[in-house]
């Protein structure tokens, strides 16, 4: 498969490795912080990642407005910058003994410069070849997921060593009369060093990504787009689509929140876990442009309903699993997740001449939805066990696959020739 080459498409693909891989340690960062340094309830991890999630979600909707007015040049590379900065914040806040609610402040705060970006960077993705929209944007989301598996191993990686281990040292000796006698200690000062790797990427966003000028040049506002009545919304389409958007989100994004929580109740160590969660991001980055080129030629909504019925199983037995088990179905659960990226195409599809807006609302749903799936699931978890809410998400994710059918058919573009050259859809900025 012949890479794209467009090189803003490039761009906002780094950045959007560099912003999600920071959006990522939050898992593996809390359950580090809640085991070593703060303790917290799943309840509460739930809380501080759905404060991150819902920031983001609803800010979205006004960035992408934003980006379609302005090309997002400043928008896009901001907000990774933002959202790097934040993260850092968060983590300055623990590491001088701040409280609970002092670390999702700025946690929360974070989330603003994912919603920025977001809207900019899949807009641009599907803008540079539109007739192969579905394979650009499984491209920048591939990128993403890159990010997305990068940040939980490398900060698992990182935290291994950053914690005392007092209790795994003088267990032998003490015998299991002694179980947990020492309170352990942690800090995360040693994840500072991944802004080195994101900032940069933010940089370049800023150095590619086509100024206000050049992006209406070629995408201009023209008086036959004002002129021209759009065609009256579908509401029951758009209301069938919210509700398996939401529910595939309770499986793509709440059940990876709380993976590592369970395998940390398990023993699992900081590097263990957190590749655990890495193997999820990277299988649902490859997989991703297999579902996008499979959109591009097929119907979407089949392939998202067969994802989501894959899947489902695998979310039942994972508390149950450990070891390479547990690898696998986290490998295949990450695959089925892969089909994101035609969500957001089909989105788009919805709303014609407004792709900024709808990346911004529909991502924005996306998160809102999961995040909201975090609290439930955060109490589901300290109520009912991970094993009994895991087997309910299952069976949500069960239901959410059968409704993907229940939608229109999309129109897809017209095809380019198999032997047709893609041409650079915007001029880069000029530095």
């Amino acid at each position: 498969m012949r890479l794209p080459n467009q090189r803003v498409l490039w761009a906002v693909s780094l950045g959007h490795t560099a912003n999600d891989m920071f959006m990522s340690l939050r898992s593996v960062l809390l359950v580090f912080i809640s085991a070593y340094m703060m303790p917290m309830t799943g309840g509460q991890i739930g809380l501080a990642v759905s404060a991150v999630e819902l920031t983001g979600a609803l800010s979205q909707p006004f960035f992408g407005l934003l980006a379609d007015r302005t090309g997002g040049r400043l928008l896009g590379s901001i907000g990774v910058a933002w959202t790097v900065s934040f993260m850092l914040l968060a983590m300055l806040v623990v590491t001088l003994g701040g409280s609970y609610w002092m670390m999702v402040i700025p946690l929360a705060l974070a989330g603003l410069g994912s919603g920025a970006f977001h809207p900019v960077g899949s807009m641009h993705a599907v803008d540079a070849e539109p007739q192969r929209a579905a394979r650009n944007a499984a491209f920048f989301f591939l990128f993403g997921q890159l990010g997305l598996g990068l940040g939980p191993a490398l900060a698992g990686l990182l935290l291994d060593r950053a914690h005392t281990d007092y209790n795994s040292f003088f267990g032998a000796a003490l015998g299991p009369a002694f179980p947990r006698l020492f309170i352990e200690r942690g800090s995360v000062t040693p994840l500072f060093v991944l802004a080195l790797i994101a900032l940069p990427a933010a940089l370049l966003m800023a150095l590619t990504i086509p100024n206000r000028t050049a992006y209406f040049a070629h995408h201009p506002r023209t008086s036959t787009q004002a002129s021209t009545p759009r065609a009256p919304l579908n509401k029951r389409a758009f209301a069938v689509f919210g509700a398996a958007v939401a529910l595939r989100s309770l499986s793509a994004i709440s059940v990876i929140t709380f993976t590592s929580l369970i395998f940390q109740l398990k023993g699992w160590t900081p590097a263990q876990y957190g590749l655990l969660v890495s193997v999820f991001w990277v299988a649902s980055g490859l997989s991703g442009m297999v579902f996008g080129t499979l959109g591009d030629r097929y119907d979407s909504r089949r392939v998202v309903m067969l994802s989501l019925l894959i899947a489902a199983p695998f979310i039942f037995l994972l508390p149950d699993l450990t070891g390479i088990f547990a690898f696998l179905a986290m490998i295949i659960i990450g695959a089925m997740g892969g089909s994101h990226s035609l969500v957001v195409v089909l989105a788009q599809n919805m709303l014609p001449g407004r792709r900024g807006f709808a990346s911004g609302a529909i991502l924005g749903f996306i998160f809102a939805s999961g995040a909201l799936g975090n609290l439930v699931m955060g109490s589901l978890i300290d109520a009912l066990g991970p094993a009994t809410t895991y087997q309910i998400v299952a069976g949500v994710t069960l239901v959410g696959g059968l409704l993907w059918l229940l939608l229109p058919n999309p129109r897809r573009p017209r095809p380019l020739p198999a032997d047709s050259a893609p041409q650079e859809a915007v001029a880069p900025a000029r530095a």
